[in-house]
């Protein structure tokens, strides 16, 4: 039914005027529009799960699920999860992929500063357990962060909430190209090497062979004197005690 805007009569919705005072029912309706043009466009982001998702980007639902492990009672708290991607693909680049400059700056130096001190590199290792096993937890905490910054930055327009979530949060997709460089690199060093094989054995230094010469006793570094033999003999027998 339509309402007529001049005396309230309720007519047809087929009607162009009103069956009471012959009001067009079309300029009012019009009329209507233009007085709410707020209706007319979509509603801001005031969703919470929504604005997480707009941070997150690709994989949300997967993450959503894991974070419900780290704030079950309202308030943060840690709880034992794995992260794939962080331990598989080179730990400081998953950082840097989900725009978490400061993570990747300590996973990409931590690494290399534990292998100088300790000279074993199987520490890169240790350091890629430690990403998987507290990777969404740190992830959850850099979200929390961000999206809260924003929340207080007063960006309730749609428009500038989307920008400033794009912004802030998504993903770099040219690190995935980085990471696949990574691995050809690895891969060629380690071909190469295989390749080469270990180290022959002959081609070790030898050690120097020893002096096939007998020093006679008593001289055992200046040559003897000639006549001298007697001397050193008599010399010898007195020295342990044959004389």
């Amino acid at each position: 039914m339509k309402l007529c805007s001049r005396c309230n009569q309720q007519n047809p919705d087929d009607a162009s005027f009103c069956h009471q005072c012959g009001t067009s029912l079309d300029t009012t309706a019009a009329a209507e529009s233009a007085a709410d043009p707020v209706t007319s466009s979509p509603p801001p982001i005031y969703d919470e799960e929504a604005r997480w998702r707009q941070f997150i980007g690709p994989n949300a639902d997967r993450y959503l699920v894991q974070f419900k492990k780290f704030s079950a009672n309202g308030q943060p708290k840690f709880a034992l999860s794995w992260n794939w991607p962080a331990f598989l693909f080179i730990s400081f680049l998953w950082f840097l992929y989900r725009k978490m400059y400061l993570h990747a700056f300590v996973y990409a130096v931590g690494p290399m500063i534990s292998t100088y001190l300790t000279g074993d590199v199987s520490s890169g290792l240790v350091w890629s357990v430690i990403a998987g096993a507290t990777g969404n937890y740190l992830y959850y905490w850099h979200c929390r962060e961000q999206i809260g910054e924003i929340k207080k930055a007063g960006q309730l327009n749609q428009t500038e909430q989307e920008q400033a979530l794009k912004e802030a949060g998504g993903v770099q997709p040219y690190v995935i190209w980085v990471g696949v460089a990574f691995y050809l690199l690895f891969m060629m060093t380690l071909i190469k090497m295989v390749q080469e094989g270990p180290p022959d054995s002959d081609q070790l230094p030898a050690k120097p062979a020893r002096s096939a010469a007998v020093t006679r006793i008593g001289c055992p570094a200046a040559p003897c004197i000639p006549g001298s033999e007697g001397q050193w003999d008599r010399s010898s027998r007195v020295m342990t005690g044959l004389t």
